[in-house]
């Protein structure tokens, strides 16, 4: 092997020409042997960690309530949650963020991205090359060696796109995982609006439905009396039959929404939380434009995209960097045969002639040109969706004010029809048909509020903020 074909840089070392005189080396091998054991303890190690074979347990209530109370979010606060009572919408999202087995599996893949940042900003070791060569014949000669360090210079000016880029993907990663952890949070107050409202049209259906069997249980004996036809027996029968069907109705709905907030929170089928909601509140229609302009600025999801725009930038500005020559700087010693010593860099590079990186920059530039268009239709969506759930609160604000106009006119008709019945001038199935009525328009505000409730939380999740206070 020839003395001058190592590729990478080094520094010369005076070794023993083989004919026993003293190796002048000897000091700088004895500290290459002391170095190796340090480079190795450095070293990274392996250690398995296998998967479980069982669904993870739930964690302890006093995990949860420590986690919720020191929750970090851009805008969910952390609250101090007694398990032991009924709990609030707002302990219910916060509850439903510490513990939802869903995000703790994005928060992993969020450390990747961590991860990559601290990847990004390291820079390639050294290559570092070793020759030797013993002579089988001519006398005389000696053993020849080479060695040779090289570095990769063009990582250096490759180094600040690619930590610009790694540092704004982790960005996006943390903000992605803010905005599920939103969703989650707003997931939970839905599901405790739909669970309360669900409960009340439980209790006032299952009442429905008893006045609807004692109607029609009077029917059937003033039918048996003569003092009703069949027509009305039919018309006590379907009223019954519908009443039931609700009630049954309403029964599904709730058992449905309690399973999924388990599912959300990560808890057992079988648990079933007690949960408080506040009063209605009548709270007037938000403005629309107001409510874009603010969630443009405010939503996590947005500002996720916006990091990654940003990524993306600084990739591409990457890709432009990569067509020049790589540079590759080498310093070469050696030491021939017939024992003549060499000391001397070398340069290595690319010709940018053929692909100068073309393909990359193109690909570069068609993902930044995609992660525009999708960001214009984000916002595009977002102004939409605001649109459409404005309107539909605003229709609901109107029918509920109808409802409650009707609503009291009502209940003084029907207090009179039982007053009239107790004293004997109506029949009986006159003030029962009555109060029937009444309690379907209860059953149909109680829809509306849960409604109504849904919508305005559906609106602050859409804008990305909170209006107002909310309990």
């Amino acid at each position: 092997m020839s003395g001058s074909g190592a590729a990478n840089l080094s520094t010369p070392t005076e070794l023993s020409s083989g004919t026993g005189e003293p190796m002048r080396g000897r000091p700088l091998r004895a500290a290459a042997v002391l170095c190796v054991p340090a480079l190795v303890s450095a070293c990274a190690t392996y250690r398995a960690d296998p998967l479980p074979k069982d669904a993870p347990p739930t964690p302890p209530a006093a995990t949860l309530v420590e986690r919720a109370g020191r929750l970090s979010h851009p805008y969910l606060t952390p609250v101090a949650i007694d398990l032991g009572q009924p709990l609030s919408p707002q302990e219910l999202g916060v509850l439903a963020v510490v513990a939802s087995p869903a995000l703790k599996a994005a928060r992993a893949r969020a450390g990747v991205s961590e991860a990559q940042v601290f990847e990004a900003g390291l820079l390639p070791d050294p290559q570092l090359s070793l020759g030797f060569d013993r002579p089988l014949s001519a006398p005389g000669a000696v053993n020849a060696i080479a060695a040779a360090l090289g570095f990769d210079v063009s990582a250096l000016y490759r180094l600040g796109p690619a930590r610009d880029a790694a540092r704004a993907q982790a960005r996006q990663a943390r903000l992605d995982v803010a905005w599920q952890e939103w969703q989650t949070a707003f997931q939970a107050r839905l599901l405790a609006a739909r669970i309360a409202g669900l409960s009340r049209a439980v209790r006032l259906s299952q009442g429905s439905r008893a006045v609807a069997e004692q109607v029609l249980d009077r029917t059937l004996r003033a039918v048996a009396r003569g003092d009703l036809n069949s027509n009305d027996l039919e018309a006590r029968r379907i009223a019954a039959a519908d009443a039931a069907d609700r009630a049954r109705a309403a029964e599904r709905d709730l058992s449905a929404a309690r399973l999924e907030l388990n599912k959300l929170l990560g808890l057992p089928p079988a648990t079933e939380l007690d949960i408080v909601l506040p009063a209605y509140v009548d709270r007037p229609s938000p403005a629309h434009d107001e409510l874009f302009a603010l969630a443009r600025e405010a939503r996590l999801d947005l500002q996720a995209l916006r990091a990654g725009y940003a990524a993306q930038e600084a990739g591409l500005r990457g890709a432009v960097l990569a067509q020049y020559p790589k540079l590759n700087l080498t310093v070469n010693a050696a030491r021939d045969t017939g024992n003549v010593r060499t000391l001397g860099p070398a340069v290595t590079f690319d010709l940018p002639v053929f692909n100068r990186n073309q393909g990359a920059i193109a690909v570069a530039r068609a993902t930044r040109a995609q992660l525009k268009a999708e960001y214009d239709l984000r916002l595009f969506e977002t102004r939409a969706d605001l649109a459409a759930l404005v309107k539909a609160y605003e229709i609901g604000r109107r029918q509920r004010a109808d409802l409650v106009g009707q609503l009291g006119p009502l209940r003084g008709l029907v207090a009179g029809f039982e007053r009239a019945a107790a004293r004997g001038d109506v029949a009986d199935v006159v003030a029962d048909t009555a109060r029937q009525s009444l309690t379907d328009k209860e059953i149909a505000l109680a829809a509306l509020d849960q409604s109504l409730a849904e919508q305005w939380s559906s609106i602050e999740l859409a804008t990305g903020r909170l209006l107002g206070s909310r309990p």
